[in-house]
């Protein structure tokens, strides 16, 4: 019983630590594009959230739209956010569906981000600029859509 669970902890262990690496790969790239989302709470503290976003790409602009964010506290109604595209080298690849790659992490000032991952391998690092808006992923991810 002591060496499965010995076994198994050093499992968990290296999985740990692809995964981190992973995601850490990405910070050491240079961003492949930029992404600026402004989104709109019905229900704060529910989730029911969507938006409209713009994808910087070599030089061109892409207008997107997004479902699936949350904002976490009550009596905000709208959140803005930006971040930076890794591993992009299509604008068709960025649409799709994203679930977290990473947990939540801080960044400088208290400001909360995100790290996200959709099915073409495409990475946003993102994080919230508005004063006290807390984004939160919803169960079923985010949900990217081209315009």
């Amino acid at each position: 019983m002591v060496r499965v669970q010995t076994i198994s902890r050093a499992a968990l262990f290296f999985l740990m630590v692809g995964v981190a690496g992973g995601a850490g790969a990405a910070q050491k790239m240079s961003p492949s594009g930029k992404v600026s989302i402004s989104s709109t709470s019905i229900a704060a503290g529910i989730g029911v959230s969507w938006g409209d976003g713009k994808l910087s790409y070599k030089g061109k602009t892409c207008p997107f739209s997004v479902d699936g964010l949350s904002l976490v506290d009550w009596g905000i109604s709208k959140a803005d956010a930006v971040g930076d595209v890794y591993n992009l080298s299509d604008p068709s690849q960025f649409g799709g569906n994203y679930v977290a790659a990473e947990a939540g992490f801080a960044l400088a000032g208290g400001m909360g981000g995100m790290v996200l991952r959709n099915q073409n391998g495409v990475i946003i690092h993102l994080r919230s600029v508005s004063q006290g808006a807390k984004l939160q992923l919803g169960p079923s991810g985010l949900k990217v859509t081209m315009k």
